[in-house]
C-alpha cells in the first residue's frame, strides 16, 4: 500500500454518517451516454443484418479476422478435448465444484402441484423448464470457468432443453478451463463472440445463433447496458454492477485473514468494494496495518490499492445490533459474519446475497466450491432479488379448472365485481355459467 493510502474511516456515531455512508455505496453501472449510443448502434445492426453484423463486430472489438459465423462456433467434440487435456489437479477440483453446485441446486428444484376443493373445482401450479437459455461468459484475461458451472448447471438442473454459451476470445485467446468448464456442465452449443453483438445475437436470434429466453452471466459495462436494452424481448438474470464484501468482525479473527477477505473482493476490479464492520477500533487498526503488510505481495496489488482506495472502507459501529442495522442498510452482495455465534445474528439480517457464518467460512469458498450460486445481487439489489437459481430457470402456469357447480358459485362472485368495474362482457360470460337453480 503506497505511504499517501489512509484507508476510508468512518464512524456510525458521528454526524453526517449517513451521509458519508451514501456516498461510498453510490453505484451505477450502466448509464454513460457513449456506452448507451455504441450499444443501440450494435444492438439494431445485429437485429437487422445478423451473422453478418456479428462477424464484423467480433472481428473489430476482439481483433480478430474470420469471414463467418463457422469459424465462431466450437463442437463438443473441441470442448471435450479441453476437458480431457486438463491437469488431473485442475479436472478434479472442477469436478469436485460441479458435484457441488449441482447437489446444492438440485434442492432447489421445484414441481408441479394441484389440489381440489369440495365441489371438485381443481387449482394448482404447473413447472416447467424454458427451453432454451444463454449464458455468458467474461473472456480473455478475465475468464471464469466458475461461471459457466455456476450458470449452466442450473439450467440444467432445471430441465432446460438446449444451453447456448457466448464467450469472447479477444486476439484469439480461448481459455481452456472455460471450454472444459462447458464440457464438464453440459452445454450445448459455444460461440466464441462477446460484448453487445453476443447479446444482441442470443437475443434477437441469427441464422446460426439461435433466439433464447433468457439471458444470464456477467460482462462489462456494454454487455451490462445491452442486457438492460433487451429485457422484455428476453428475460435476464440481473444488471450486476461491481464485486462487494461486507465484512462484520466481533475483533476476534486473525486480521490477517480479514485483510485477504477484503483483498478478495478487491482484486476483481477498481471499482469492487470492500467494507469492514466492527466495534473495536483498535482491532480496525489492526486490520489496516495487515492490509499495508500484506498488500505487496499480492500479484493483482495495484488493483487492490485502487479499489481499496476509491471504495473501500472501515466503519466502526456501537456493537453487534448496530452492525446488522449496517447490514440490511448496505444490503451487501457477500456478507461475512467473522463473530463467535453467526446463527444468532441470522434472524436480523433481511438484505444480504449471500451469508458467510463464522472465522473459517471465507467468501473465495462460495465462489468456487461451496456449492450455493455464486450470481448474486449487487448495488443493494439484495433488497428485493435474489441469488441465481434453479426457479430462474422455470416457469410457472397457474392451473384453473372449474366444476359445475364450482362455476356457478364464483360465477355470481365475479359477475358482482365485473359490474362493479363496468366490465359487463366479463359478468355475462361468469353468469353464462351460473346454474339455474342458483338464480332462483
Amino acid at each position: 500500500m503506497s505511504a499517501e493510502l489512509n484507508l476510508r474511516r468512518l464512524n456510525a456515531a458521528d454526524a453526517g454518517f449517513e451521509r458519508k455512508l451514501d456516498q461510498l455505496l453510490a453505484w451505477e453501472s450502466v448509464s454513460d451516454p457513449q456506452v448507451n449510443a455504441i450499444v443501440d448502434e450494435v444492438l439494431a445492426r445485429v437485429r437487422s443484418d445478423g451473422d453478418s453484423a456479428v462477424v464484423e463486430f467480433t472481428n473489430r472489438f476482439d481483433r480478430l479476422s474470420v469471414d463467418s459465423m463457422a469459424a465462431l462456433e466450437l463442437g463438443r467434440e473441441r470442448l471435450q478435448a479441453a476437458l480431457d487435456g486438463l491437469p488431473a489437479e485442475q479436472r478434479q477440483a472442477l469436478e469436485t465444484a460441479a458435484k457441488r453446485v449441482r447437489s446444492y441446486h438440485e434442492r432447489q428444484k421445484q414441481s408441479s402441484w394441484q389440489y381440489q376443493e369440495a365441489d371438485g373445482t381443481l387449482l394448482g401450479q404447473q413447472v416447467t423448464p424454458m427451453d432454451r437459455v444463454g449464458i455468458y461468459v467474461p473472456g480473455g484475461k478475465a475468464s471464469y470457468p466458475s461461471s459457466v458451472l455456476m450458470n449452466a448447471l442450473p439450467a440444467k438442473v432445471a430441465g432446460v432443453k438446449e444451453i447456448v454459451m457466448v464467450v469472447p476470445t479477444p486476439g484469439g485467446e480461448v481459455n481452456e478451463l472455460v471450454m472444459a468448464a462447458a464440457a464438464l456442465a453440459g452445454v450445448d452449443r459455444v460461440f466464441t463472440i462477446g460484448g453487445a453483438q453476443a447479446v444482441a445475437a442470443l437475443a434477437y436470434g441469427t441464422a446460426t445463433v439461435p433466439a433464447v429466453d433468457k439471458i444470464v452471466g456477467p460482462g462489462n459495462i456494454f454487455v451490462a447496458t445491452a442486457k438492460r436494452a433487451v429485457f422484455g424481448v428476453v428475460g435476464i438474470d440481473m444488471i450486476a454492477g461491481p464485486s462487494e464484501i461486507l465484512v462484520v468482525c466481533d475483533g476476534q479473527t486473525d486480521p490477517d485473514w480479514v485483510a485477504m477477505d477484503l483483498f478478495s473482493q478487491a482484486e476483481h476490479d477498481e471499482n469492487a468494494q470492500s467494507i469492514l464492520v466492527c466495534h473495536d477500533s483498535a482491532y480496525l487498526d489492526a486490520v489496516e496495518a495487515s492490509i499495508g503488510k500484506l498488500l505487496p505481495t499480492m500479484e493483482r496489488a495495484e488493483i487492490i490499492e485502487a479499489s481499496l482506495r476509491g471504495r473501500g472502507a472501515l466503519i466502526k459501529v456501537d456493537d453487534l445490533d448496530q452492525a446488522v442495522a449496517m447490514i440490511n442498510r448496505i444490503a451487501p452482495e457477500h456478507l461475512e459474519l467473522s463473530v463467535a455465534d453467526p446463527q444468532a445474528l441470522l434472524p436480523q439480517i433481511r438484505h444480504a446475497g449471500a451469508i458467510f457464518m463464522g472465522r473459517y467460512t471465507a467468501e473465495a469458498l462460495g465462489d468456487y466450491c461451496a456449492g450455493p450460486n455464486h450470481v448474486l445481487p449487487t448495488s443493494g439489489t439484495a433488497r428485493f432479488s435474489s441469488p441465481l437459481g434453479v426457479y430462474d430457470f422455470q416457469k410457472r402456469s397457474s392451473l384453473i379448472q372449474f366444476s359445475a357447480q364450482g362455476a356457478s358459485e364464483m360465477g355470481k362472485v365475479a359477475s358482482v365485481l365485473a359490474r362493479g368495474e363496468s366490465l359487463t362482457a366479463h359478468a355475462r360470460s361468469a353468469e353464462y355459467r351460473i346454474l339455474p337453480e342458483d338464480n332462483e
